[in-house]
């Protein structure tokens, strides 16, 4: 059976907290608090295993706050082989809401990556074989090489792993020749790439979806946060998929939900179509949620587009 296991290299304990009327500079009262554990990685484990997908949550945790996010986890039901750091702490990132409906967030840098470390993780990943996904989500924490992506996909070259890499700029370009399975950017970083701003016409899009395939990707998903999203898979397919009705209250997430769910319906059903429907409903189903989708709120959703 298949086993999807995500690389987080710098997660975090998430701690959301709703404050009414917010003052920056004076005293501020919680109306309600939330601790989560995060990290884009971290975040599409939680929504495999809540669809019934084996998952692993791989990555980097250093001191009592790795501790709690590693039992947290597991006390959830998700397998952890997390490499411990010696140094340094996981990271702490605070979200405050206000009762306006703003939000700021202040996220924490991170313990840096000493080299043996990553050899460590490296290692960790030739257990991986035929059939089973990697995915890579997220930023490099300090400490590590700009290529480590590529490193981390070359040790599992020839392996028959599906390879995911949701990131953006520099390091999304990276990977490309390593022929990822997936890639997920968004509107804003399909732009970035190109030089340009949030793409918003079909067209463009398109064009650069296929620009970033014919530099090695296979198959890119492409998220327009309230227009929907885009598939253009490897056999040159293209999918468009809207958003169902609903109020959104939660967007945190929601790009990971979408991995999430495009692999739970791939591995499913080895169709591409079905993929991109269990990924779309994902990825609404978080936006519409306080926090990160359950099973039963996604599937619900599936007959909704």
């Amino acid at each position: 059976m298949s086993v999807v296991y995500t690389v987080t290299l710098n997660p975090a304990l998430d701690y959301e907290v709703l404050v009414d009327g917010f003052r920056a500079g004076g005293l501020n009262r919680t109306s309600r608090e939330h601790m989560h554990f995060g990290g884009k990685g971290v975040n599409v484990s939680t929504v495999l295993h809540s669809l019934g997908v084996d998952t692993t949550a791989l990555g980097f945790v250093a001191g009592f706050t790795g501790r709690a996010l590693e039992d947290g986890l597991k006390a959830g039901g998700i397998p952890t082989d997390f490499v411990r750091l010696e140094e340094g702490l996981t990271r702490v990132n605070v979200k405050i809401r206000s009762g306006g409906g703003g939000e700021t967030e202040i996220n924490s840098q991170g313990p840096a990556i000493p080299p043996a470390a990553l050899k460590a993780l490296l290692q960790k990943l030739d257990c991986l074989g035929e059939g089973d996904v990697l995915v890579l989500a997220g930023s490099l924490p300090a400490g590590l090489p700009g290529n480590a992506y590529q490193t981390i996909l070359n040790r599992v070259e020839g392996q028959g792993v599906l390879t995911v890499v949701d990131a953006a700029q520099e390091l999304l370009k990276g990977v490309l020749p390593c022929h990822p399975f997936l890639i997920k950017p968004n509107s804003a970083e399909l732009g970035e790439l190109f030089g340009k701003g949030p793409l918003t016409e079909e067209r463009e899009i398109l064009s650069c979806a296929r620009s970033l395939q014919a530099q090695g990707a296979r198959n890119i998903l492409v998220s327009l946060a309230g227009e929907g999203s885009l598939l253009l898979d490897v056999t040159g397919g293209v999918r468009r998929l809207g958003v169902p009705r609903g109020t959104v209250r939660h967007t945190v997430g929601a790009g990971d939900s979408m991995v999430a769910g495009f692999l739970a319906g791939w591995l499913e059903t080895q169709d591409y179509a079905a993929a991109h429907l269990m990924g779309a409903a994902a990825g609404s189903a978080t936006a519409f949620s306080d926090g990160l989708a359950g099973g039963e709120e996604i599937r619900s959703l599936l007959t909704a587009f």
